[in-house]
């Protein structure tokens, strides 16, 4: 009998910050429900199997990533149904000698054909307007002029959105960018080009190496005049150099071929 999961997603409306003459002119902007960390994944497979133990699950999630994370870093292409997956390499080789300070190991996701599936199924729910909410519509590469969510070291990134502005006196304001290895960099202000409600841009330290980026932007702004008692954050995924292929992809998951891969 076939799979009959239905799934849905809500969404507000809010201002095109792009076309700001045109107030007719709306994005849908997804509603955030948290974040899945690995002990919410266990949490919820045992919840669809409570004959299985913990641990077993434990075991198993972790036994998949070691096989995948082996299998990657020895060339071989991943299609596991959610996604396929497969390493690259970047920078020029000098010499013919491999120099990990100049060369580096990324790894390219597409979206596979158990997503798109679910991407079908999925219901979209608008469920009002976003006025009063801080949201990232949308983000620029100001030198390449890219919006996958690609970003170069020592150039200028651009954010869009609405009540975006860094201000107040609270420590954890302003714009940080954390790495896969949890290392945080944050934005100093001399590295501000334009900070205003809609638009914020500023400067990617210019020694930050390729890879994968949480930018966390944290604001007590609040449109008003008055500031927030308590910072409000907003994070988006960016990558130093090139996006992942298919990473920064805004729409449904169609157009990609069966296997991107070959």
């Amino acid at each position: 009998m076939a799979e009959e999961i239905k799934y849905q997603i809500n969404g507000q409306l809010a201002e095109n910050t792009v076309t700001v003459d045109n107030k007719e002119d709306m994005i849908l902007v997804p509603v955030s429900i948290g974040t899945a960390d690995e002990a919410r994944i266990i949490a919820e497979m045992k919840a669809e199997d409570s004959g299985l133990r913990e641990e077993t699950i434990q075991h198993v999630h972790d036994l998949e990533k070691r096989i995948v994370k082996r299998m990657l870093m020895s060339g071989m292409n991943v299609n596991n149904g959610l996604y396929y997956a497969s390493a690259s390499f970047r920078g020029v080789i000098e010499g013919s000698q491999w120099n990990p300070d100049k060369n580096s190991i990324v790894v390219n996701f597409n979206v596979g054909a158990d997503l798109r599936e679910a991407i079908k199924k999925t219901t979209v729910n608008i469920i009002g307007g976003k006025s009063s909410a801080m949201y990232i519509g949308g983000v620029a590469d100001t030198s390449t002029r890219a919006q996958d969510a690609s970003a170069t070291a020592g150039r200028a990134f651009s954010l869009t959105g609405s009540k975006i502005k860094v201000a107040g006196p609270d420590e954890a304001v302003g714009i940080t960018l954390t790495d896969s290895k949890n290392v945080v960099t944050k934005i100093t202000e001399d590295l501000f080009v334009v900070n205003n409600p809609s638009k914020v841009t500023f400067i990617i330290p210019a020694d930050l190496a390729n890879g994968t980026y949480v930018l966390k932007l944290t604001t007590q702004f609040s449109g008003s005049g008055a500031l927030l008692k308590t910072p409000r954050s907003v994070e988006k995924t960016i990558y130093i150099g090139t996006a992942p292929s298919g990473g920064g992809s805004q729409g449904g998951g169609g157009g990609l071929d069966e296997n991107p891969l070959g």
